[in-house]
């Protein structure tokens, strides 16, 4: 596989993201043929049909930077149990309209860190749900629920922990490959 671009949608808006950290730790981790790009999805004005006939300029943006990655990583939080809100509608909106789904075929994974013990494993099956609608083949193991503490993971995604390293490490590895399945 050559160079290939990995679209990042990180559910959380927050300004020091713990999910914001996760997703850099893992960027640190990966090898350099991935190019991974931060999506922008704060902008986003809630999905309404009405848009199919003129999408917003930011929901066409949206659903360009989708388009020109090869791979996607969804790094979420978990709201009561859930996705937040933002990231789906960001998905919602990229979706759309009928017959123009910017994410169709494109190969993913799905990670989340919660100060929670159960990390963010139904917000991970919930957004899983979606994707396999949406026809996004996703990465199934090692499913990455962690247990967020603020010692282990630097707001730059440097990692403290050498067990976590060595978790992420493996989670890096495994997509990579997964990856190449789809990406030549």
């Amino acid at each position: 596989m050559n160079n290939c671009r990995v679209a990042v949608l990180v559910g959380s808006l927050r300004q020091d993201s713990y999910n914001r950290r996760l997703a850099r730790a893992v960027e640190k981790l990966a090898p350099e043929k991935l190019e991974f790009v931060h999506v922008r999805i704060d902008d986003l004005p809630l999905y309404t049909q009405d848009f199919d006939a003129d999408y917003p300029a930011n929901a066409q943006r949206l659903k360009r930077e989708i388009e020109s990655a090869q791979a996607l990583l969804f790094v979420t939080p978990e709201y009561n149990r859930s996705v937040p809100g933002v990231l789906k509608n960001a998905i919602d909106i990229a979706s759309r309209p009928w017959g123009t789904n910017s994410f169709a075929g494109k190969p993913a994974a799905v990670i989340g860190t919660s100060i929670g013990v159960i990390g963010t494993a139904v917000a991970q099956h919930h957004l899983r749900s979606s994707l396999a609608y949406l026809d996004v083949p996703t990465l199934g193991q090692p499913e990455v629920y962690l247990h967020f503490r603020n010692d282990v993971i630097a707001p730059d995604g440097a990692i403290s922990d050498g067990s976590t390293k060595k978790f992420l490490q493996g989670f890096v590895d495994a997509y990579v490959k997964w990856v190449e399945r789809f990406v030549r």
